[in-house]
């Protein structure tokens, strides 16, 4: 009698390779993992490399509650020319010499990007407007604008300024960054904001995602390796990682499982997504604090 196969529960933190778009990496974790179920907490360019955070199984429904958490990157911001997608899959759309950029006018240029800013994001993204993706619209040549939208830079530092040449003969500066930023965040787009404060343009060159929420690059396998060795995160160790964490007794944890909302304790207040776990530390459900009571997001339990 041959056994059934059976896919735990949990996140899988890959090491997305460039060219890979997000869906490709779900596509091939359906095969390696040998079910439908599993998707991905926010997309990564086919470009950038770094962490994608993949839900298998039940670990789906976490998913939506991972996507809002902060990420950081490193990457290569080229000042000097603009593109048709703020990085470097696009054709150069300008070309300006940036050699005599002074590094006091960088620094200046990314103090203004810092903090809580309004961010418009690249034409080529998947933003939805009035429904249809972006970057459909502008594939069509159709003129239209984004919003701009509220954004977090907590950090965005640069380590290195380097002289460079582009293919075309232009003088450019490379920077190399890393920022620290909310969900929904563009670093295309703080490249291309960046260099048109300075006045030369500038694109993304390289970017790789070193973290999402508590999900680090070193904890990442590669395709190849999940591919030998399916690595999977169970889904109570994944939510103790990322949400805060209140253990309820045998009364309570029956009563929420039957749909009672119970009381959440103050300390949880404004916490966001919560994770309850019983006595014996089983993950029970991920509920939020909605006038003082719980109320559920998902149940695992």
């Amino acid at each position: 009698m041959t056994q059934k196969h059976t896919t735990p529960d949990g996140l899988v933190i890959v090491d997305k390779p460039s060219g890979f778009t997000s869906h490709d990496v779900v596509a091939k974790m359906r095969g390696i993992a040998r079910t439908r179920r599993v998707g991905h907490a926010g997309t990564l360019d086919p470009m950038a490399t770094g962490v994608l955070v993949l839900g298998v199984e039940r670990a789906t429904k976490l998913l939506g509650h991972l996507a809002l958490t902060e990420k950081e990157y490193l990457g290569t911001i080229r000042l000097g020319q603009n593109t048709l997608t703020d990085d470097a899959e696009g054709e150069i759309t300008s070309s300006t010499d940036a050699s005599k950029v002074a590094r006091d006018a960088i620094d200046a240029g990314i103090a203004k990007l810092s903090g809580d800013i309004m961010q418009v994001p690249s034409k080529v993204s998947a933003i939805k407007i009035d429904g249809v993706r972006s970057y459909k619209r502008a594939r069509e040549g159709e003129d239209f604008e984004i919003p701009a939208r509220p954004v977090k830079v907590s950090s965005f530092t640069v380590y290195d300024v380097r002289d460079a040449v582009a293919a075309d003969g232009t003088p450019v500066l490379d920077l190399v960054v890393s920022v620290v930023c909310s969900s929904g965040t563009y670093i295309r787009a703080l490249a291309r904001d960046l260099g048109a404060d300075l006045g030369v343009g500038g694109h993304l060159t390289a970017l790789r995602r070193t973290r999402v929420g508590p999900y680090k690059i070193d904890t990442a396998r590669t395709l190849d390796q999940l591919q030998q060795e399916l690595t999977v995160m169970p889904i109570a160790e994944a939510a103790r990682a990322a949400f805060p964490r209140w253990q309820v007794d045998d009364r309570r944890a029956r009563l929420l499982l039957n749909g009672v909302r119970l009381e959440v304790p103050d300390e949880y207040a404004g916490a966001g997504a919560i994770a309850v776990f019983d006595p014996e530390d089983r993950f029970l459900a991920l509920v939020e604090e909605h006038k003082g009571k719980a109320k559920s997001l998902a149940v695992f339990g």
